[in-house]
């Protein structure tokens, strides 16, 4: 763990190979709450933070949120396995993938496919390694899909209410899908930015997480979905 991968030029392999990258900095483990799928994950939170941000901020790159599995992606991955009709044989995508954690859910499942979006070039990597490690084909994507509709017929979304201003953007959106007929699940552990009073509660779990990323290490976390919209009254 915690290698310098540098080439002979002193330029960061991090930069050029991705995946290198990402096999020298985390190991494969299984999910605490979904055993079932092994991802490449972090030992230590702290480390690989400092280590994208000196190997990776000259890039303006995001923190890595691919190195770890986050409490609503766990509860979405374990509520999909649980209840496979969710994504059982339909078109999947899974929004702000990271880890790829709920896509692989989906696969094993039984979705026809599954469309694993991160705006992160790293993530898009882990994603392919995660995919590849648990047995599935995974369709990874950096494209922001936000307000796109390329007619899937489910939305997984874990770990999306951390920000005010792309919650908003994210939930208008996600709306918007589940308006025209999408089955859209979102994992959150209680985030400050979650419109509670537009979604429905389906499950809840308790999920093991690292004290280094989160206030406990038991999350209460929930899945849930947007409420149906009520019947529009009968014009005069």
């Amino acid at each position: 763990m915690g290698h310098r991968l540098r080439n002979g030029r002193g330029v960061s392999r991090a930069i050029t190979d991705p995946p290198a990258f990402i096999r020298a900095e985390t190991r494969l483990r299984p999910v605490p709450l979904v055993p079932e799928i092994s991802l490449h994950v972090a030992d230590e939170a702290v480390p690989i933070w400092q280590r994208t941000e000196e190997e990776l901020g000259e890039l303006g790159l995001p923190p890595p949120f691919w190195a770890f599995a986050w409490a609503g992606g766990q509860a979405l991955a374990r509520h999909v396995l649980d209840h496979p009709e969710t994504v059982k044989g339909r078109r999947v995508l899974d929004f702000a993938s990271g880890s790829g954690l709920v896509g692989i859910a989906a696969m094993k499942a039984g979705a026809a496919e599954v469309a694993c979006a991160d705006i992160d070039p790293f993530a898009v990597a882990a994603i392919a390694l995660n995919g590849q490690a648990n047995g599935v084909a995974l369709s990874p994507t950096q494209d922001d899909l936000i307000g796109t509709d390329a007619g899937w017929d489910a939305v997984l979304a874990g770990d999306i209410a951390y920000e005010r201003d792309l919650a908003e953007r994210v939930f208008a959106w996600l709306m918007a899908l589940a308006a025209r007929g999408a089955t859209v699940l979102i994992g959150d552990p209680g985030r400050t930015y979650l419109p509670r009073d537009a979604l429905e509660k389906l499950a809840e779990y308790a999920v093991p997480v690292t004290r280094e990323l989160e206030d406990m290490e038991i999350k209460r976390t929930s899945v849930w979905r947007p409420r149906a919209a009520p019947p529009q009254a009968a014009s005069a």
